[in-house]
Order: C-alpha cells, then sequence, then structure tokens
C-alpha cells in the first residue's frame, strides 16, 4: 500500500454518518475498524454492531448508549487531554443507540470477533494508567481496553499521551508475527489529536521484511495512520504541542494478547 492509502488525513474518509470511516475494507486487512462520529446537541446515532465488538469512547462530550435492553450513561470529558473517560462496550449482533444531550465527538473502536460477551460498562477510575519511559520519551498509557484491563474477545485498544517534544512509540517496535510467547500478529490504526491550533506531530513506520510497510506521516488531528506490518515508532510531538492518539488493534491469534518486538538497533542506552 502507498503512504496515502496508509496515512489518512482529516475528512479522507468521511461520509455521511462519520467523520472517520474506517473497516478492514477500506484499510485492506481482516479484524480492525475505528469510527469517529459527531453528533450536535440532541443529536443521536443508530448503528448495528454485525461481526463486531464495539467499545463506545468519548473523545469530547458525554452521551447516553442503548443496546441489548441496557442503558449506560457516559460522563465523557472536556477533551482527550483532560483526562481519562468511562465508556461502553456492545457485543457483536446488536443494536447500539447512541445519544447526546450538549453533542460531542465519540470514537467507535471495533474489532471481528467469534464470541458474544455481554455489553458492559467501563468506569474511569478503573482504567489503569501508565507512565511509560522517562526523560524526552515520556508519555501517559491509558490501558483502558488492554489485553489484561478489560475482557473483549478480539479488541484492544488504548490511549497515550505525549508531551509537547517528546517521543512515544520508542523504542520502535513491532507485532506483524505469530510467535508463541514473544510476539502476537495484530494490525494496528493510529488515530491522532494535536493539543492546540496548528500543532503536528510526526509517525513513523519502517519495514520490518523485504516490501513491508514504509511510512513517515506529518499527522494533525484528526489525521489516522494504519499499521499492516512494519517496525514503528517513534510517533513524535511538536514542542509545545501535546499528542493524543488512539491505538486500535486485533489480530487472527487464539489468543487475546499483546506481545511485541523491540527493534535492536533502537534499544542500547534507553531507559
Amino acid at each position: 500500500m502507498t503512504t496515502d492509502e496508509l496515512h489518512l488525513t482529516k475528512g479522507s474518509t468521511a461520509n455521511a454518518q462519520y467523520a472517520l470511516d474506517i473497516d478492514p475494507q477500506r484499510a485492506g486487512w481482516a479484524h480492525s475498524s475505528l469510527r469517529i462520529i459527531e453528533l450536535a446537541p440532541g443529536g443521536t446515532h443508530l448503528f448495528t454492531t454485525g461481526d463486531s465488538e464495539w467499545i463506545v469512547l468519548p473523545l469530547q462530550g458525554g452521551c447516553t448508549v442503548r443496546t441489548e435492553g441496557n442503558e449506560f450513561q457516559i460522563l465523557g470529558r472536556e477533551s482527550v487531554f483532560s483526562g481519562v473517560s468511562d465508556f461502553v462496550y456492545a457485543p457483536r449482533d446488536a443494536q447500539v443507540q447512541i445519544a447526546s444531550g450538549a453533542g460531542g465527538r465519540f470514537a467507535l473502536a471495533g474489532a471481528k470477533c467469534e464470541r458474544r460477551l455481554p455489553a458492559r460498562y467501563g468506569p474511569a477510575p478503573e482504567v489503569p494508567v501508565e507512565d511509560r519511559g522517562s526523560g524526552t520519551s515520556a508519555r501517559q498509557v491509558r490501558n483502558f481496553a488492554s489485553a489484561s484491563a478489560f475482557d473483549c474477545d478480539k479488541l484492544i485498544a488504548v490511549e497515550v499521551i505525549t508531551p509537547g517534544g517528546n517521543w512515544s512509540s520508542y523504542p520502535p517496535h513491532k507485532h506483524d508475527e505469530h510467535r508463541p510467547g514473544e510476539e502476537s500478529e495484530l494490525e494496528e490504526i493510529y488515530y491522532f489529536e494535536i493539543d492546540g491550533p496548528n500543532g503536528i506531530g510526526y509517525q513513523r513506520v519502517f519495514p520490518s521484511r523485504e516490501g513491508g510497510t514504509d511510512v513517515l506521516a506529518e499527522v494533525r488531528s484528526g489525521d489516522a495512520v494504519l499499521v499492516p506490518d512494519g517496525w514503528h515508532g517513534p510517533s513524535i510531538a511538536q514542542p509545545g504541542h501535546d499528542m493524543y492518539y488512539l491505538n486500535v488493534m486485533a489480530g487472527p491469534g487464539a489468543t487475546r494478547e499483546w506481545r511485541i518486538c523491540f527493534h535492536p538497533d533502537h534499544t542500547e542506552g534507553y531507559r
């Protein structure tokens, strides 16, 4: 795939329903999906989950989610930079309604799956928050739907806040092979927001095999980068502009796990 097919700029996948719409067909792979919906005050959105499980995650604002005879109130947040949000999990083969009195923006992170798990609410205080790295590679990881924090069939999703001027997704790492106990095969979507007007960031993906993915993207709020394979990192935040990204991952493995391999040329001296 070309850089234009892997770096999806804001609006390039928009349609009548979604500001961003990445499904397996659009991505050219088999498992991972991401949609961003923008609701006006009093707005509602109804969708069918189909063969995928989904998490409704507020990026800005709060909402009510109705599914499977349940009604969940999501408090949400002012922005992705203001803190962790609560969220709702919706199973495959279900109808979901999202309604927002004040309006807002909401991410729908999805993965094709086999098991049909119950609809559930994820409280913000129960989201594990991890400070990873140090110095100019320090960042905050919000493991709201990591493999160890929240039960899904296939979906893995986390948020990362990278302070302005710092590197994250570092050292470069990959997860494009099934090697039991060492590495899991996962497709990955990076969705970006940059704090402040005119902020930018950079995302690098480089080949782990001959003919593999090779991207250096200048990203802005609303952009996404697809990582079907390859070493990915660093993710670089412009000085003075914190960078947020949402990672959505899924793969073919029988076990839902996040196992990665670090690039051997970039780990010496790393703390």
